[in-house]
């Protein structure tokens, strides 16, 4: 079914997620945190954090002339950290940090430390920009990269050179960011609606005479396309927008969100859910439009077509809108229709997305698909496009069951350290290239084709199948009598 996206109730059912994590039960008493370097995998050698303060976390980030953290610690903490501080904040403290351990509001410097050091936070800085240009869309940010910059230059010119570099790239990738997403935006924004009224009369306006079999009769060329439109919205979707989505009050210490416009900072995650819809209630709009019932069933045979094809690119987004879209009340009782239709492969199919032991298949074949992907040899077989709403689904889950601070006020990184691990595979999914050669036409349809309301969609069913049962004459009636009004 269709999806809603909002802070807390990302979605409207629980998927049973159960992250495997130590997380206390209110109450439970806390085994002692750990303290200190050594995250293991995130930083170097010794045990995994499972805890620490905020300080000792952001200390941990900071390189010297001797250290530098490993590249997993610093996504997990420049992910998780906005939390707890906004991103001008952490980076002021890293910046203070550097200035104290490396004396570098000292004259002279140590020319030979600071050489040393000098690499280390420009690639850390690098990383940052790289990883989150969105946090350097304050002004603040890039403020505080020619702060220390101009700290470490009187040792070495060259570092001005390279955060030029930096910051050109940087200026470059958010100026292409922001096109993209204002192009998505705007198509997601002016997608039209059929009005209501015309299916009460037995005719198509010419502005609605074409339809999806008419643009295009291939379901693998039309699975392609729905491949190009949903790799374009993961693009623009950046590893932040999973933890800004879900950011609330701390019970613990009663901070609250870093972030002063929350609708601004998920706007790619919130398109992507509206063309789940759109897509949603497209399948089911060409389903109901045709008057025969031969052409309703010709119809969805071909989008149980292309929905085998999506399963075998490896996009499981397309493959769930266009069943979430045949399973639609409106479609699903058209049941003189669908003794028509060879039924066989959309079982197949609903059977592998079944939700069933927390969508047991579905996850089961995700991860054939990123097997496959860790061992292509060409973009084709690198393709996983996930099941948006129900990985949005887990990571809510995460969020919810586990608290961010412990009782005793560390930081609960085991937890940030399981959604790094989620959000980074998904930034790896995202970054592949599409193969497939564009279709101007269909990817317009796409875009622009009238759909209908739901109520479009219960009248256009009751014109083609009439109603079954009192309940349905009543809808019907009072439908055609609200659409007839308006007229």
């Amino acid at each position: 079914m269709p999806q809603t996206v909002c802070s807390g109730t990302m979605l409207t059912t629980p998927s049973g997620f159960s992250p495997h994590l130590a997380c206390a039960e209110p109450g439970e008493e806390e085994e002692a945190p750990q303290e200190g370097p050594g995250p293991g995998a995130c930083l170097a050698d010794g045990p995994p954090i499972t805890s620490a303060s905020l300080d000792t976390l952001i200390h941990n980030l900071v390189p010297t002339a001797d250290y530098y953290p490993e590249k997993a610690y610093v996504f997990t903490f420049l992910l998780s950290a906005r939390l707890f501080l906004p991103p001008p904040e952490l980076l002021a403290r890293v910046c203070e940090l550097c200035i104290k351990q490396q004396q570098l509001d000292q004259s002279p410097l140590d020319t030979a430390k600071v050489r040393k050091f000098g690499p280390k936070i420009l690639q850390l800085l690098t990383e940052w920009t790289e990883t989150f240009p969105s946090d350097f869309r304050d002004e603040k940010m890039a403020g505080h990269l020619k702060d220390i910059i101009h700290r470490i230059a009187p040792c070495d010119e060259a570092y001005w050179k390279t955060l030029n570099q930096v910051l050109q790239k940087l200026s470059q990738r958010l100026a292409l960011m922001s096109q993209g997403e204002e192009s998505i935006l705007k198509v997601s924004l002016n997608a039209s609606s059929i009005s209501d009224k015309l299916v009460a009369f037995k005719t198509k306006p010419p502005h609605i005479q074409k339809d999806m079999l008419s643009i295009c009769n291939d379901p693998y060329t039309l699975a392609q396309q729905l491949t190009h439109v949903e790799l374009e919205h993961l693009r623009h979707i950046g590893p932040e927008e999973f933890v800004q989505a879900f950011a609330q009050k701390d019970p613990l210490d009663g901070t609250q969100p870093c972030f002063s416009d929350q609708k601004k900072k998920t706007s790619n995650l919130e398109a992507y859910v509206r063309w789940f819809n759109r897509l949603c209630y497209l399948v089911a709009t060409e389903i109901c439009m045709p008057a025969k019932k031969k052409q309703r069933a010709q119809v969805i045979e071909f989008f149980i077509d292309v929905a085998r094809e999506c399963f075998n690119i490896g996009n499981f987004n397309s493959l769930m809108a266009i069943i979430s879209g045949m399973n639609m009340s409106p479609v699903s009782r058209l049941k003189k229709t669908w003794g028509k239709v060879k039924t066989a492969k959309f079982f197949i199919l609903e059977h592998q997305m079944d939700p069933t032991g927390n969508f047991y298949n579905y996850r089961t074949a995700l991860r054939g698909a990123a097997h496959r992907s860790r061992t292509a040899n060409s973009n084709r077989e690198r393709i996983v496009i996930p099941f948006f709403s129900l990985l949005i689904k887990d990571i809510y889950f995460l969020n919810e069951g586990c608290a961010n601070r412990l009782p005793n006020g560390h930081v609960n990184f085991e937890k940030f350290v399981e959604l790094a691990r989620q959000v980074r595979e998904f930034m790896t999914w995202k970054r592949v290239e599409c193969p497939f050669e564009e279709d101007r036409a269909i990817l317009h349809y796409l875009h622009t084709a009238p759909i209908f309301s739901e109520d479009g969609l219960y009248l256009a069913s009751y014109e083609s199948e009439s109603p079954e049962n009192q309940v349905e004459k009543d809808r019907w009636k009072a439908l055609r009598s609200n659409v007839l009004g308006k007229t």
